[in-house]
């Protein structure tokens, strides 16, 4: 519960990662929590903004400090996919579908994104995952959905948010004695894009999802049969015009 944890609340702050950046510096510990009601310049992967309207969505930060090295990030960009499926699920009987590497998504509309980035020996994973939106700005609204939108009602966010810290707690003792392997695994399974979906990435390449790789990268089976490996990107649904 949110009740053992070290956190930090703000009415409203640019960035729930940066106040968890400078926390992390200071030597704030494993599981400490930063979670604000808006941000005012919500981080995306690649330098993008994050939509964070006040007051309906779960706009969360958590320091990990796991023992694990650098090269774990991507299974623990997986892993956090993952616990925040289950913190969904948890709180609401929702289950969604996960992008890879970072997107919860309800069909083709994104319910959430995930942004982890190290910090001077720890790990901050950031959550934005949007509850109570009843409607989004124009240029959002056919990509973008809440749980609101889907079920009818939002969920508590101090409960979504102290689920999915006790599930990324869980993946990060499973990953510091198993490794990698389970939530590669696990995410292969929870994810439609991971295999047998045919996808354009950056607007590029395109092709067949192939599965992922031992240490959690996408694989791209082309049209002419040959496979590659997508190290980053943004990965899209392939449709016909």
């Amino acid at each position: 519960m949110l009740s053992g944890r070290a956190i930090h609340r703000f009415a409203s702050t640019p960035s729930t990662m940066i106040e968890a950046a400078t926390l992390a510096s200071g030597g704030a510990p494993h599981g400490t929590l930063v979670i604000a009601d808006t941000q005012t310049a919500g981080q995306g992967r690649h330098g993008h903004a994050w939509h964070s309207e006040p007051g309906t969505g779960l706009y969360l930060s958590l320091i990990l400090r796991p023992a694990l090295g650098m090269e774990a990030l991507l299974a623990l960009t997986l892993a956090a996919g993952l616990a925040a499926r289950s913190a969904i699920s948890d709180t609401t009987g929702f289950t969604c579908d996960l992008r890879w590497p970072n997107d919860l998504m309800h069909g083709d509309r994104k319910l959430g994104g995930i942004l982890l980035q190290s910090q001077q020996g720890a790990v901050i994973a950031g959550f934005g995952i949007n509850t109570g939106h009843a409607t989004f700005p124009q240029e959002l609204a056919h990509t973008a959905v809440s749980l609101r939108m889907i079920l009818g009602f939002a969920p508590s966010r101090d409960e979504l948010a102290a689920s999915i810290a006790d599930r990324m707690d869980e993946s990060c003792a499973v990953m510091e004695v198993h490794g990698a392997g389970p939530v590669i695994a696990g995410f292969a399974r929870a994810s439609s894009y991971a295999e047998g979906k045919r996808v354009i990435v950056d607007e590029r390449a395109t092709g067949t999802t192939a599965g992922l790789d031992s240490r959690g990268f996408l694989r791209l089976r082309h049209d002419d049969g040959q496979v590659t490996t997508v190290l980053a990107g943004g990965v899209r649904p392939l449709t016909l015009s």
